[in-house]
């Protein structure tokens, strides 16, 4: 294995170390990296932090303009346990956005494939036509932290406060939902200062939906997960190590599949992320 750029000493915050990424001294494209038992889920890691690390390849990429304005992750097969690689090659660049396709690979095959766009942004007229959701009063940290106890462990590496739409195990004694809605409030545990990577992650830190409509737990998995970021860094800088809004719901389930959708807003009403997801389950 040639490598040009040695690991970092060990971060602070177990995300960074997640997310450690060495760049190839002969192939700019490839990078190394390895699985982190602080995310890791019922089977293999995250899928928000396998996500995470596939845009870091291109963050840390030198030929990478702008910043990303969409992550479109394809789970190819499970994510094993222990080392990896990622190829991150830039497929088009133009005046001002950049097309990447991103391929992580374990034991010469294909286990997660993915593309993103960036972009250089230019101040324009903007607005915001979705509406922030109905907190009912709950503020942050006014709402009791969602119990970790015997769940996997990336969730321990959220502090989650789950205002509607807890998972049935989780509540066994609430009556079934009408509908898949959650909404919660979330930030990293310990806190850390929010970037786009982590903002990748959070995207993903919603339970499935059949597990909210069903009040059941049952095998389920993302298979393919969309990102659209609607923030550029300057606003995740300001945001810094607060809480973020997540609000999450479903349009239908239909054999073996359904659609999961959700928006991640900042206490103040701003829209920094918009997710959509394909998951597959097991009745």
């Amino acid at each position: 294995m040639n490598s040009s750029e040695a690991l970092l000493p060990a971060a602070a915050h177990p995300f960074d170390e997640a997310i450690q990424l060495r760049r190839d001294d002969i192939q700019p494209d490839l990078f190394y990296g390895g699985t982190s038992a602080a995310y890791g889920n019922m089977v293999g890691p995250f899928g928000g932090i396998t996500a995470a690390v596939l845009l870091q390849a291109v963050m840390q990429h030198p030929q990478r303009i702008g910043e990303p304005l969409s992550l479109t992750v394809n789970f190819a097969a499970p994510v094993a346990d222990g080392e990896f690689q990622i190829i991150a090659r830039a497929v088009r660049t133009n005046r001002s956005t950049q097309h990447w396709s991103i391929e992580m690979q374990q034991q010469g095959e294909t286990v997660t494939l993915a593309t993103a766009l960036f972009a250089t942004r230019r101040e324009t007229w903007s607005a915001t036509e979705a509406s922030f959701p109905l907190l009912q009063d709950q503020p942050a940290n006014q709402t009791a932290a969602m119990p970790v106890h015997r769940l996997p462990a990336w969730v321990q590496r959220y502090d989650i406060q789950v205002i509607r739409g807890m998972p049935g195990f989780m509540a066994p004694e609430q009556p079934p939902s009408g509908d898949s809605v959650s909404m919660q409030w979330i930030r990293d545990e310990p806190r850390r200062a929010l970037d786009f990577c982590s903002l990748t992650a959070i995207c993903d830190a919603f339970f499935p939906r059949v597990f909210v409509r069903r009040r059941e737990h049952v095998p389920a998995g993302t298979v393919s997960m969309t990102i659209y970021f609607h923030a550029d860094s300057v606003m995740l800088a300001a945001h810094g190590v607060q809480e973020l809004l997540g609000y999450a719901r479903a349009s239908r389930f239909y054999n073996n599949y359904f659609d999961q959708s959700a928006e991640i807003w900042t206490p103040s009403g701003n829209l920094l992320a918009t997710t959509t997801q394909v998951v597959y389950f097991k009745q």
